[in-house]
């Protein structure tokens, strides 16, 4: 069950973020609080102590208080931030959140790009009637959740949650 749980939930809850930003333009607060509260559950469960779990929430505080100031200074949504602090806490202090960050960061950077040319062809992509959400072209912010999402699939094979579930799983079946 802690396996079930490791392999979907921060998946899940990131393709759903990804999905309401891309549509809405919103990350609902419920997908942020229920990664928090997931893994406050499933940590103790895949064997972290309150060492490692105090790193993770480290983590997590680390990332709040970078975003907290990008917020202020009106350059990240206040949802995005959320989603961004509740899933550096699946990753924890060490090179998994870094990479993390870093798939983050290059996924943002191409989708800012993507959209910036979706927009600027908003004409073209209007008269022949290509199915393209409406936000997506007069918005003026960029869906980031959807690069929070792609960044957090490409780091979380290597993070510390999920070797502990291969760990888990080699352990039982050897």
């Amino acid at each position: 069950m802690t396996i079930a749980c490791i392999l979907v939930i921060l998946p899940f809850c990131l393709a759903l973020a990804a999905f309401s930003d891309l549509f809405t333009m919103t990350i609902p607060n419920r997908i942020s609080a229920i990664l928090l509260a997931a893994f406050i559950v499933v940590a103790p469960l895949a064997g972290f102590g309150m060492g490692e779990i105090s790193l993770h929430i480290a983590a997590a505080a680390v990332v709040f208080v970078v975003c907290f100031c990008l917020f202020a200074a009106s350059v990240m949504g206040g949802g995005d931030a959320k989603l961004l602090t509740a899933s550096a806490v699946w990753f924890g202090l060490d090179a998994s959140l870094v990479d993390f960050l870093v798939y983050v960061s290059i996924f943002g950077g191409l989708l800012t790009l993507a959209v910036l040319l979706l927009r600027r062809q908003e004409n073209a992509i209007l008269a022949s009637g290509i199915p393209v959400p409406q936000l997506l072209l007069t918005a003026k912010k960029i869906p980031y959740g959807i690069a929070i999402a792609m960044g957090g699939f490409a780091a979380y094979p290597s993070s510390p949650l999920m070797e502990a579930a291969f760990r888990a799983t080699f352990v039982t079946t050897a």
